[in-house]
């Protein structure tokens, strides 16, 4: 396991670099190798059509997919597909397919005017209701796939770093903590086990449908809203600070104010959070009171 962890710490860094290499280095193998193909194919059937066509058939399509992929991201973390969720979810995704589609096809299309009109002739995409519903053919395929593998890669970091859940009530027998404010949380790690005590978080980091629990340098994404899980915690020990953290207030350092009226949060371990005005004054207040 500490080598896992230790290819994980070194990987984020480079993580977002990463992703976006991946989409990139996949679009221009995807364009190069489909070009190729219909270039085999056009000389095949000995067809009458000039070489940098299929080139930009194939560039123009894949170019516009690659500019797509952000927005599946961002859908996919809004609506994603857990074992929890799907039955609520999927039914999203038969229309996020068919936008998917259409701005492909539009911007697919327009490409293609430009690169045309570059040589001095003239692209017919044909008739458009028949030729719309073919692309949607072959476009679902690829968003199916899109969204496949953007799930499988976050199943595998979430399998590395590790995912954190309540502990739940046991069927037989009085539960080991309070269910309204337990003390502990459980995170399975690569087919492991082990508890966290909830005074070791150091802060958590709203993130979509998850809260990112901090815990000694390690985040462990828990699937709860940051208000549910705050609501959850001790008020003593845990505070708001901005409407994407929650802080433990042992871990705090120093409040820096800023000349924007929020504040900077100075915590034990050097790191910095934000911290809004309309929770600057309280936290102020139990701080002092705390020492």
């Amino acid at each position: 396991m500490t080598d896992t962890t230790n290819w994980l710490d070194r990987y984020q860094p480079w993580r977002r670099s990463a992703e976006i290499g991946f989409w990139i280095v996949a679009f221009l193998v995807n364009a190069v190798c489909n070009s190729l193909t219909v270039l085999m194919d056009v000389q095949r059937s000995h067809l009458d059509f000039a070489p940098w066509k299929p080139p930009v058939w194939e560039t123009s399509s894949g170019l516009v997919i690659l500019l797509l992929v952000p927005a599946v991201v961002l859908f996919t973390r809004r609506f994603p597909l857990h074992r929890d969720t799907w039955r609520r979810h999927l039914p999203w995704y038969l229309p996020a397919s068919l936008v998917w589609s259409l701005a492909h096809v539009l911007g697919m299309v327009a490409l293609r005017k430009l690169a045309y009109a570059s040589q001095g002739e003239h692209y017919d995409f044909g008739n458009w209701p028949l030729e719309l519903g073919y692309e949607y053919l072959k476009d679902v395929r690829e968003f199916i796939s899109t969204v496949a593998l953007i799930h499988v890669y976050r199943f595998l970091l979430l399998r590395l770093q590790g995912e954190a859940s309540l502990l739940d009530e046991p069927d037989v027998g009085p539960p080991v903590d309070p269910v309204e404010r337990p003390e502990r949380f459980l995170v399975r790690k690569l087919g492991r086990e082990f508890l966290v005590a909830a005074e070791d978080i150091e802060w958590i980091q709203a993130a979509g449908n998850y809260a990112n629990l901090r815990v000694r340098g390690r985040d462990y994404p828990l699937r709860s809203t940051l208000a549910g899980i705050e609501a959850r915690l001790d008020p003593q020990r845990f505070a708001r600070v901005h409407r994407s953290y929650v802080i433990n207030l042992d871990q705090l350092a120093m409040i820096e104010p800023l000349d924007t009226g929020d504040a900077r949060l100075h915590l034990k371990d050097g790191t910095t959070l934000p911290c809004s005005r309309r929770y600057r004054n309280g936290l102020r207040e139990r701080a002092g009171s705390g020492a």
